[in-house]
């Protein structure tokens, strides 16, 4: 079946130049120029992946991405960041707002249909089977959700991948690199301060259930899970 992208760009240049990349790699367009027009595009069938420009009329990009994680229906769709502004801060902004990649203007189709397809592989990667407990945290697999006891953790799907892979190798040390290997699946286009946003992130939701202490920062060396203070 056709991945189903969407592309949400107010200039029809850049949409057509887009919608035509994807078609040659076997993938499906469908066009939004605004945010409310995208809103209703995700309302009955949220597509595969979305392709969100950061500036766009009305609503931002920034809190587009934002509205989208904060709603169940498409709280685990992929986005992509389409963006001029290339700051390391703005870049920051978006990985903090739930966007899982981000490609900055003017960019080549060859690349943009590659940072899809990488994005997509990791998302479908998402489906661990099995369960682990551990310190009061605990992760089913199949169901892809995660628990402090017996309450569920609204968890973003990057957060979720590292946190299951920090469950399946706990008490070992990571560094940024290796985690970026493991977690990301050694794409080349991301920088390894994005292990260090999505930490803060996946700390930030445990937080509330006291919980943020089992991710820790070992100095000099990266990271490590453990319910051992």
């Amino acid at each position: 079946m056709h991945k189903r992208i969407l592309v949400v760009e107010d200039e029809a240049s850049i949409r057509e130049m887009v919608a035509f990349a994807l078609r040659k790699a076997d993938m499906e367009a469908i066009h939004a120029a605004d945010a409310r027009a995208a809103l209703v595009a995700v309302a009955d069938t949220p597509p595969d992946l979305i392709l969100l420009d950061w500036m766009l009329p009305g609503m931002t990009g920034l809190e587009l991405a934002r509205r989208l994680r904060a709603e169940e229906r498409t709280a685990d769709v992929p986005i992509i960041m389409l963006t001029a502004r290339g700051e390391e801060m703005d870049r920051v902004n978006g990985l903090e707002a739930g966007v899982d990649d981000y490609v900055v203007k003017p960019f080549s189709t060859r690349e943009l249909i590659a940072r899809i397809k990488a994005v997509l592989r990791r998302s479908q990667d998402d489906d661990a089977t099995g369960s682990i407990e551990i310190g009061g945290l605990r992760i089913d697999g199949p169901a892809h959700r995660a628990y402090a006891g017996d309450v569920q953790i609204e968890i973003g799907p990057t957060e979720y991948r590292l946190l299951h892979f920090f469950m399946t190798h706990a008490e070992r040390v990571y560094s940024r690199a290796q985690l970026l290997d493991h977690v990301w699946g050694g794409s080349v286009y991301v920088e390894e301060r994005t292990v260090d946003v999505h930490i803060r992130r996946l700390r930030k939701t445990l937080e509330p259930f006291g919980l943020d202490g089992l991710v820790q920062t070992v100095r000099g060396s990266g990271y490590r899970f453990s319910a051992t203070p």
